[in-house]
């Protein structure tokens, strides 16, 4: 949208209707539209996987109840079982055409596997066609985490999971057919929930395309609605809104020489099935804390645990210690007031 509602700005602080991430409420709705709406009205196609839909992950046995798990999902994942449906729906009623039908976004126990494979199974059939749509949206959640909650992936699996997908996803278009007139663009979308040597406003984004300038670290002061803007620009679209009309396009990320060199993905070296141990067995009494401290945070949707908790727990999730954590980068309620 490039563009932040004056509802969203006053719900910021604790969300007291709701958290908007998925699309379910239109009062966070910006008046210009998405960026998907301005690329349809101007012609250009579409394909979103796993952006503004409704999860929906069962068993496809009608006799086996409950939701699966992680471990059960990365097993029928894994092991081609088929045992486990996962589809999902739109949240808005303009993206219904337009959405790949088995790309989900959360719930994290869904590997990033399954969704970069339907990126894939669709890119195959995009490069029979000939075709590729104009402007496409994917959301790879997990390195989110679950943090240290039992029977979830560590926070180590979790990212090398969400790695090792956009890893898959880059590699395939680079070696398509649609290469050389493509650019992906890359940005994690909670830099402000983190804490540590690097200010809590800043976030890792990443251009990659045959005229990205290769093993260039970009410093100009971006922001993400100059990804917006330049993602209009080279659609050919015009700016949703002054936010866009005025961001500063990404240009020196690129370069007019092209380089076609097809990326490779790295493998992984944690097992994206490394899983979080049970309470009972962990000795150490504060990764014991923490793990205990998980079970209780909501942490089965986007967001919705307390943040600096969240922090602290991966903290010492990776760390093996709470001494070193940076409280000095939190401001604390009274500041903050």
């Amino acid at each position: 949208e490039a563009y932040v509602t004056d509802y969203i700005e006053k719900s910021f602080g604790g969300w007291p209707r709701s958290y908007p991430y998925w699309g379910g409420d239109a009062m966070a709705y910006s008046p210009g539209g998405f960026l998907w709406d301005n690329a349809l009205a101007h012609g250009k196609t579409l394909r979103v996987y796993g952006e503004f839909v409704q999860a929906t992950v069962r068993w496809r046995d009608p006799a086996r109840k409950g939701r699966p798990n992680f471990m059960q999902c990365y097993r029928d994942y894994r092991d081609g079982t088929n045992k486990i449906e996962i589809t999902a729906t739109a949240a808005i009623k303009t993206l219904e055409p337009h959405i790949c039908p088995t790309a989900i976004g959360f719930p994290g126990i869904v590997s990033d596997q399954h969704r970069a494979d339907q990126f894939l199974r669709e890119l195959k059939e995009f490069e029979a066609k000939g075709e590729l749509p104009n402007l496409m949206i994917m959301l790879l959640p997990n390195d989110h985490t679950a943090g240290t909650r039992p029977g979830m992936p560590t926070p180590s699996a979790a990212v090398a999971d969400n790695d090792l997908a956009l890893g898959r996803i880059i590699e395939a278009v680079s070696r398509s057919r649609f290469w050389r007139e493509t650019c992906i663009f890359v940005v994690q979308d909670d830099p402000q929930a983190g804490f540590d040597h690097i200010d809590g406003h800043r976030t890792v984004a990443l251009a990659v395309s045959p005229y990205t300038r290769r093993k260039v670290v970009d410093s100009t002061n971006y922001n993400q609605t100059s990804m917006v803007r330049t993602i209009e620009q080279i659609l050919g679209l015009p700016p949703m809104n002054q936010f866009d009309a005025s961001a500063t396009p990404m240009a020196s990320c690129f370069t007019d020489r092209l380089d076609p060199t097809p990326y490779a993905a790295v493998k992984n070296n944690i097992p994206l099935d490394q899983i979080n141990p049970s309470v009972s067995a962990i000795e150490d009494p504060r990764g014991r804390h923490w793990a205990e401290v998980s079970l209780s945070l909501p942490l089965d949707d986007i967001d919705e645990a307390d943040e600096d908790t969240l922090n602290r727990i991966l903290w010492h999730a990776q760390k093996g210690r709470d001494d070193t954590y940076p409280a000095w980068a939190v401001l604390d309620e009274a500041d903050e007031d």
